[in-house]
Formats: structure tokens, C-alpha cells, sequence
């Protein structure tokens, strides 16, 4: 879909000296292995060809080695991105599921059934083992060990973890959500939101202690955000020219203030924390005998 050009002096444009308009990945970088995720997906394509110009026993080995490979991609992805969205993150807990290991093994076992339908079990075991070496050495294992703030006990962390786990699928429900209606625009002012919202979250992060302040913003407002936007996306579509894209656009600004602001709060209280210690600090430096230098 076209994008509408819009400058200084374009309708709707912003001002020249405006802030860039924020993104919700902002300062993150892309999966440097997405090309070759990608091509897990078309490198077993030509085994499904090649079945049906096979005897019934090896077409029927071809077919399931395609299957796990085909499955195999599908958990990398999967792999991929969660571990992405780990190193994201500044605490997070460990993915559930190791998905990349077991797409290692299902690649393994698909390579496997490839020797083995050629009459050779050395041949299996042989592309079993490339495979599984391999997909470790070109994607890496899954994140093993939940990731913490330094000094932070591991009580706080899971309950932070937990928290920005749950504020993100809301977020994402929300990008899915609106881009049933193919704007643009919108999904650009929604993106403005969703990188203020992760701000919050990384605040949060920094210092755990925000999170009993933070929790309504990371769970009820969220939620309530996420159910306005599926409502909304519902009269939308029903009537594109009524004034429900204004109402939702003016939720979306009170909701941006709200958050920016709290986030603020949140900085400025740690702001104070740290003058007071330094100022405790200069005073048992003072009892020692030693001044400094102002």
C-alpha cells in the first residue's frame, strides 16, 4: 500500500524542528539471521517434489524428513524471535520452550530420514549429525538462564519479568488488532504509543521498585487499551467515516501523556535517590576527614 507523502508544509505535516516520530523499535537492532531462517523454509521444498518420483516406502520417508524440516523452520522462527525480544530486554526470564534446540533436532532427524531413504544408515546418521551442527552453529541455542539487573534479587525480577511479559502481549494484541483496517496513519500513531508504553517498561527494569506504582499502567490501562482497539477496529470497519478514528486517535493521546509523564516521575524519583546517596556518601567522607573539592 502507498505511503502518503508528508513534509513541513504538507497537510497534517509536522514542524521543521518537530522530534522525529518515535517507533516501537526504536534503537533496536533487526535479526541478523532472519535471511536464513528464511531460507529453512524453501530448502526442503525440493524433497516434496522429489517424493512422488520415489518408490511408496522412500516417497513416505521423504515426506515426514519434509514435514520435520518444514517444522524444524517453523521453531526457529519462533526461536529467533523470542530470543530476540531476550536480548531486548534488560530483565527478562528464559523462554519456556528451548525452540531452537528443538528445531536443531528436528532437523536432525528430518536429514536423517533424507540418508536413510537413500538405503544407507551411515548416511543417516552422518546428515543427522551435519544437521543438528549446523543449525547449532548458524542460530545458536536458546536463552538458558533468566536475566536480571545487577542487585536485584531474583524474587523482583521474575515479578518485573512477568509484568513487561504480560504489558508486551498487549501490545502486540494491539498492533494485530489494528492493522485490520490497512491504515497507515494509524498504525504509525498506534507504533508512537507502543514505543512511549516500552519506555515505561525499560524504566521499570532499571529499577524494580517502580513496579508496584507501574503495575495499573502495565496491566489495567493496557487492557483496557487493548479492548478499546479491538472495538474500535470493529465500528471502523462497519463505518469507516464516523467519528470513532478521532475518539480512538484522542485515547491514544491522553494514554501517550499519561504514560510519558508517569515515566518522567519515575526518573525524577530516581533522580532523588541517587542525590541522596551521594550526599550521604560526602558525609561519611566528611567524617573521615576527607573534603571534596565542590
Amino acid at each position: 500500500m502507498a505511503q502518503r507523502f508528508g513534509g513541513e508544509f504538507s497537510p497534517g505535516g509536522q514542524p521543521k524542528n518537530a522530534p522525529p516520530t518515535r517507533r516501537p523499535f526504536d534503537g533496536q537492532e533487526p535479526a541478523r539471521s532472519a535471511g536464513r531462517v528464511n531460507f529453512l523454509f524453501l530448502a526442503p521444498l525440493p524433497l516434496a517434489i522429489r517424493a512422488f518420483f520415489q518408490p511408496p516406502t522412500e516417497m513416505a520417508l521423504t515426506l515426514v524428513a519434509f514435514g520435520l524440516l518444514i517444522g524444524s523452520a517453523w521453531l526457529t522462527r519462533d526461536g529467533v524471535m523470542a530470543h530476540q525480544a531476550y536480548d531486548a530486554r534488560k530483565i527478562a526470564r528464559r523462554p519456556a520452550i528451548p525452540r531452537k534446540l528443538f528445531g536443531s533436532a528436528l532437523m536432525g532427524a528430518g536429514l536423517a530420514l533424507v540418508g536413510f531413504a537413500g538405503g544407507s544408515v551411515l548416511n543417516a546418521v552422518i546428515f543427522g549429525a551435519l544437521g543438528v551442527g549446523l543449525h547449532l552453529a548458524a542460530f545458536g541455542p536458546d536463552p538458558l538462564r533468566n536475566k536480571s539487573a545487577e542487585g536485584v534479587d531474583e524474587f523482583q525480577t521474575d515479578r518485573v519479568a512477568r509484568a513487561v511479559g504480560e504489558a508486551e502481549k498487549h501490545l502486540n494484541t494491539m498492533r494485530e488488532t489494528i492493522a485490520r483496517i490497512r491504515d497507515r496513519r494509524v498504525e504509525a500513531r498506534l507504533d508512537q504509543f507502543i514505543a512511549t508504553a516500552r519506555d515505561m517498561f525499560r524504566t521499570v527494569e532499571d529499577d524494580p521498585r517502580d513496579l508496584t506504582s507501574a503495575r495499573k499502567y502495565l496491566g489495567v490501562y493496557l487492557l483496557g487499551a487493548r479492548d478499546a482497539t479491538a472495538k474500535f477496529v470493529d465500528i471502523h470497519l462497519r463505518d469507516p467515516h464516523g467519528g470513532a478514528l478521532a475518539d480512538y486517535e484522542a485515547l491514544l493521546d491522553d494514554l501517550e501523556a499519561n504514560f510519558t509523564a508517569k515515566t518522567k516521575q519515575f526518573l525524577k524519583d530516581d533522580r532523588s535517590d541517587l542525590d541522596v546517596e551521594i550526599e550521604v556518601l560526602r558525609e561519611r567522607l566528611a567524617r573521615e576527614g576527607v573534603r571534596s573539592e565542590d
